[in-house]
């Protein structure tokens, strides 16, 4: 018999029979999703959930890429997803995520099982020049993302300041500033001043 997956669908099993094994405690509801109460939490583990919600293989990116690096602890209500402009993509009819095309590398995607989601780097990229998102949650997001990953930063910033004619680049310089503020704060055991209210929504938890 064929091992089932760590994260689990109604493609897997009936939605009756994923229901009465976490009323019985031995499956626990994330995303869209069912997994064992001992599954480890990994970023494999998160993309691998977040898949489950479109139907083709595409790149998670932006603050649900944030959610499975482990910058958020909950994902964001609508995922979001991205596609290179060389990808052609039909319309996707679902509610919950989105898709857009971009210019990405391929240097700027890594593999999560079979997953395929934004870099540290190219996510934090996306979140500090992303117009959609308030400043304060941009920055606390792309802080958090890289508090254990410092030796990134330098790159993210060479990132930014090598993309000349990035839209919206004087703003993302501005909030990598404070970014680069926070992290050196916290580094010497200032309590960094709240940047704004967590982002993402509650998910249902084990």
């Amino acid at each position: 018999m064929a091992r089932l997956p760590a994260v689990l669908g109604t493609d897997h099993l009936p939605l009756a029979e994923l229901c009465a094994a976490r009323l019985d405690g031995e499956l626990f509801a994330i995303d869209d999703g069912w997994a064992p109460v001992d599954e480890p939490d990994l970023p494999e583990f998160r993309a691998a959930a977040l898949a489950l919600r479109v139907p083709r293989a595409l790149i998670i990116e932006r603050l649900s890429a944030a959610w499975v690096h482990g910058a958020i602890d909950v994902p964001p209500s609508i995922a979001q997803f991205c596609v290179p402009l060389s990808a052609r993509i039909a319309v996707l009819a679902e509610r919950r995520a989105t898709v857009r095309e971009v210019r990405i590398d391929d240097g700027e995607v890594i593999r999560l099982g079979g997953v395929r989601c934004t870099s540290v780097v190219r996510t934090g990229f996306d979140l500090l020049r992303d117009a959609g998102l308030d400043d304060d949650a941009s920055v606390e997001v792309t802080a958090a993302l890289f508090k254990t990953r410092q030796a990134q930063l330098d790159e993210l910033a060479a990132k930014l300041q090598a993309a000349v004619r990035m839209p919206y680049r004087s703003a993302a310089l501005g909030r990598l500033g404070r970014v680069e503020a926070c992290l050196a704060a916290s580094a010497a055991g200032v309590r960094p001043v709240s940047a704004g209210a967590p982002v993402g929504q509650p998910s249902l938890t084990r």
